[in-house]
C-alpha cells in the first residue's frame, strides 16, 4: 500500500471521528461559535474530510498513484469529492434540523377520540382502563364513566381531567378501536 494512500486513510478516519463527534455531541456540533446557521458545522467538516480521504486513497490506489504527478491528480480528485460531500452534509444537516414535526399531543387532543374499555369501568367513581389512538399511537388510560362500561364496549372520550385519565361515555359498536 502506498504512503498517500495510508495518509488519505487517516485523513478519512479523522473524519469519522469528527462525525462521531457532531452525532453524538448535539448542541456542540459547530466550531467557532457561529451557530446553526454557519458554514462551519461539524459535519460539513466531516463530510468533507471523509469525502477527501477516502476518495483520495481509491483514487490514489487505482492510478498506482507513486509519482508526484499521479498523487496531485488524486489529491485534485479528492478535493472535488471533499466539496461535495460538506455541501451535501451541510444540506442534509439543516434539512434534518428545519423539519417540521407535529406539535406534541396533550390531554386536550384526547377530547373527541374513539377507543375500547380494556379493564372493565365501574360505574360513578372508580377508574377502569381505556385503550385510545392519539398521534396514530394507541394511548392506554384510566377511565371514568357515569354508568359501568364492560370490557370490549366502544367508548368516546368526553373529557380529560388529567394527563392519564379520561371521562367516556358508551358508544355504539363500530367495528373498530
Amino acid at each position: 500500500m502506498a504512503t498517500a494512500t495510508v495518509v488519505f486513510l487517516v485523513i478519512g478516519g479523522v473524519g469519522l471521528a469528527i462525525l462521531a463527534f457532531a452525532l453524538l455531541g448535539g448542541e456542540m456540533a459547530h466550531l467557532g461559535g457561529l451557530g446553526a446557521d454557519g458554514l462551519v458545522s461539524l459535519e460539513a467538516v466531516a463530510g468533507f474530510l471523509g469525502a477527501l480521504g477516502f476518495a483520495g486513497a481509491i483514487t490514489v490506489e487505482l492510478l498506482d498513484a507513486r509519482s508526484p504527478g499521479l498523487i496531485a491528480a488524486s489529491a485534485l480528485v479528492a478535493l472535488v469529492a471533499a466539496f461535495v460531500a460538506a455541501w451535501l452534509a451541510l444540506r442534509f444537516s439543516r434539512a434534518a434540523r428545519d423539519m417540521p414535526t407535529d406539535a406534541t399531543p396533550t390531554r386536550a387532543h384526547l377530547v373527541g377520540t374513539m377507543g375500547v374499555v380494556v379493564t372493565a369501568v365501574p360505574a360513578a367513581g372508580g377508574y377502569g382502563e381505556v385503550r385510545v389512538r392519539l398521534g396514530g399511537q394507541p394511548v392506554k388510560l384510566y377511565a371514568r364513566a357515569e354508568q359501568a362500561l364492560p370490557a370490549g364496549t366502544s367508548i368516546f372520550v368526553v373529557e380529560a381531567p388529567t394527563d392519564t385519565s379520561v371521562v367516556v361515555e358508551a358508544t355504539p359498536h363500530t367495528g373498530k378501536a
